[in-house]
């Protein structure tokens, strides 16, 4: 994993996403209902992991909890609601990234035109299922400040005793990997230590990443940047070797 080119694709993300919070609450609301569905139901977070993570990224992001309540609600279906289910579509961007897109809709067809055209808008095209996920794993990833951190070596060997996979040190900040399955438990026990945590995430990460060229890497952050604005969209993920030159180009105004 690059964590110097993820940690920049995550500030850039979370900054987006603080200028439209009410979009970002909608699809975080949308991630929690969908949790529960497929969960079977299930709507104590300790029994639901896929809950647990949804709910701890929607407190961390200050969704207010009756936001929470009332989209836990809707998943048990106590409050009526729209349907929607989970949807991933896989495809190509310019320089020939791998990009895969999750999707909550309670359209289907909309949703699929809508990725359609913004694909080929941005020099890019949808591709079969399969044709991509290859290439990505899911993990969770925890940001930390190492000004919190007292004593580096300690600290890492406390973090594999919880379960971190990796850990990587980019600029001001620690980059944690972990599976999914221990994300929670491992985010909790910084947390308890008093670490601060400057962002986390579960999702897709590539296994590998590709270099482009600068033009072609702003090309494709315009690409992403209009996914991710796609208020059906939850995740975006995509294999580009992200660059401070590819990242500062294609946020040029």
């Amino acid at each position: 994993m690059s964590g110097h080119s993820k940690w920049h694709s995550i500030k850039h993300k979370k900054a987006k996403e603080d200028t439209k919070r009410g979009n970002l609450f909608g699809k975080l609301s949308k991630s929690i209902i969908i949790a529960i569905k497929d969960g079977n139901g299930v709507s104590d977070p300790k029994d639901n992991i896929a809950l647990a993570n949804a709910i701890a990224k929607a407190k961390e992001n200050n969704m207010p909890q009756a936001n929470i309540d009332r989209a836990i609600k809707r998943g048990t279906g106590e409050i009526e609601g729209e349907t929607y289910e989970s949807i991933v579509y896989e495809g190509y961007g310019p320089g020939g990234i791998a990009i895969i897109v999750e999707a909550l809709t309670e359209n289907r067809n909309r949703t699929a035109s809508d990725l359609r055209n913004t694909f080929s808008k941005y020099g890019g095209n949808l591709g079969e299922n399969g044709s991509v996920n290859w290439q990505f794993e899911r993990k969770g990833l925890i940001i930390i400040e190492k000004d919190t951190v007292k004593d580096e070596e300690e600290f890492i060997l406390e973090a594999i005793d919880h379960g971190v996979e990796d850990i990587e040190k980019v600029g001001d900040f620690f980059e944690v990997k972990v599976e999914p399955i221990d994300f929670i438990k491992v985010k909790e026990s910084f947390e308890t230590a008093g670490i601060s945590i400057k962002n986390s995430e579960t999702g897709l990460t590539p296994m590998s990443k590709i270099k482009i060229s600068v033009e072609e890497g702003k090309k494709a952050l315009k690409l992403i940047n209009a996914l991710e604005d796609h208020a059906d969209i939850q995740h975006v993920s995509y294999n580009i070797d992200l660059s401070d030159e590819i990242f500062n180009a294609g946020n040029e105004r």
